[in-house]
C-alpha cells in the first residue's frame, strides 16, 4: 500500500504513518470489492465491514479502497474501486485512521470541514486544479455580475454569515486583475514633479473591496454582508458577494441578523464599513497602539504630518 498521499496530512496530525483513510456512506454503508464470485455469508459478512480506502482524495472517485481494514495489503486496483465508487458518492461523514508505533486511533472529520481543507491546503491538487479552471471558463462566458444559486465555497459563506434561507442571495463579481494608469490624456500631467507618473500606480483598495462595490452599486436595494474569493485567471479574479434584503420578513424578524436594516447600514461597502473595507482602512489592529488610527491609517498618518498655521493666533 503506498502512503505518498497521506504523507502531508499525516505529518499535519502530528503522526508518523498514516496507515488508511475511513469513510461511511450513508447511501451505502459498504461496497464489496472482491471480483471473486463469493457466497450469500460472506456478502452478508461483507456488509457488516467498514469500507477502507487507502489514500487521501480530493474526491471518493479517485481512491483505491477495500472492505477489510485488517488486510489492507489486498487492495484492488485503483480504477475498479473508482468505478464501484461513483455511484455511492452521496452524505458522508469521513474520518482518519492513523497508525503510530504504539497505538491506533481515529480523528472524526465532517464533510464541511474536509471541504475547507481542500480549500485551505489542498488547492494545488490535481483535482482542484482541474475544477477551478473548468469553473473559471464558465465564469468567463458569463456577466461580471451575476447571481449565483449556492455559494461556491459552502463552509466559507456559512463561516461569514451566510444562511440558506429567505433574504439572504450571492452574487458572483469579476473584477480586472493588474494596476492602474491614470485618466490624463496623451499620458501628460499637467502638475508639479511630485504628483507626475501615469503607470505603476498601486489602488490603495484591494479588489474584494472592489468587487463589493460594483455589487452594491448594481443592487442597490440589498446591503452588502461579507465577501470572499472564489477563483482567478490571468486577466481576472472572482468573488462572491454575500448580499442581505434588509426588506424581507425572515431578516426583519432574525434577531441575529436585523441589525442591518438599521439606516445607518446602507451601503456600507462605499463607506469602508464591511470587513475588506476596515482592512484597507488599516483597523484590523487591536489593543493601546490602534487606539488613534481612525478613521483610517492613511488620513491619520496626514492629519499629523500637516502643519496648521491660522492667520490669527
Amino acid at each position: 500500500m503506498s502512503y505518498e498521499k497521506l504523507d502531508g496530512l499525516a505529518r499535519w496530525f502530528g503522526t508518523s504513518v498514516a496507515s488508511a483513510f475511513f469513510a461511511s456512506l450513508e447511501r451505502c454503508s459498504c461496497v464489496n470489492l472482491n471480483t471473486s464470485e463469493s457466497d450469500d455469508e460472506e456478502e452478508e459478512e461483507a456488509k457488516e465491514r467498514p469500507l477502507m480506502i487507502s489514500a487521501l482524495p480530493s474526491h471518493l472517485d479517485s481512491c483505491a479502497a477495500t472492505t477489510n481494514p485488517t488486510s489492507a495489503d489486498n487492495l484492488p486496483n485503483w480504477d475498479h474501486a473508482a468505478n464501484l465508487l461513483k455511484w455511492s458518492f452521496g452524505s458522508i461523514s469521513m474520518g482518519f485512521i492513523f497508525s503510530s508505533p504504539s497505538t491506533e486511533w481515529i480523528h472524526s472529520v465532517g464533510a464541511e470541514s474536509f471541504a475547507a481543507l481542500q480549500w485551505a491546503r489542498k488547492k494545488q491538487s490535481d483535482v482542484m486544479r482541474l475544477l477551478q479552471r473548468v469553473r473559471c471558463w464558465e465564469y468567463r462566458q458569463l456577466p461580471s455580475i451575476v447571481r449565483v444559486t449556492r455559494p461556491t465555497r459552502p463552509d466559507k459563506a456559512r463561516r461569514l454569515g451566510y444562511k440558506a434561507k429567505q433574504g439572504y442571495v450571492v452574487y458572483r463579481v469579476r473584477v480586472k486583475r493588474g494596476g492602474r494608469k491614470r485618466p490624463v490624456s496623451k499620458g501628460i500631467v499637467y502638475g508639479k514633479p511630485t504628483n507626475q507618473g501615469v503607470t505603476q500606480l498601486k489602488f490603495q483598495r484591494s479588489k474584494r473591496s472592489v468587487a463589493e462595490e460594483r455589487a452594491g452599486r448594481k443592487l442597490g436595494g440589498l446591503k452588502v454582508l461579507h465577501s470572499y474569493w472564489i477563483n482567478e485567471d490571468s486577466t481576472y479574479k472572482y468573488f462572491e458577494v454575500i448580499l442581505i434584503d434588509s426588506a424581507h420578513a425572515a431578516i426583519r424578524n432574525d434577531p441575529r441578523i436585523n441589525w442591518i436594516c438599521n439606516p445607518v447600514h446602507k451601503h456600507r461597502e462605499l463607506r469602508g464599513l464591511t470587513s475588506a473595507g476596515k482592512k484597507y482602512r488599516g483597523l484590523r489592529g487591536r489593543g493601546h497602539l490602534h487606539h488613534k488610527a481612525r478613521p483610517s491609517r492613511r488620513a491619520t498618518w496626514k492629519r499629523n504630518q500637516t502643519l496648521s498655521l491660522h492667520h490669527y493666533r
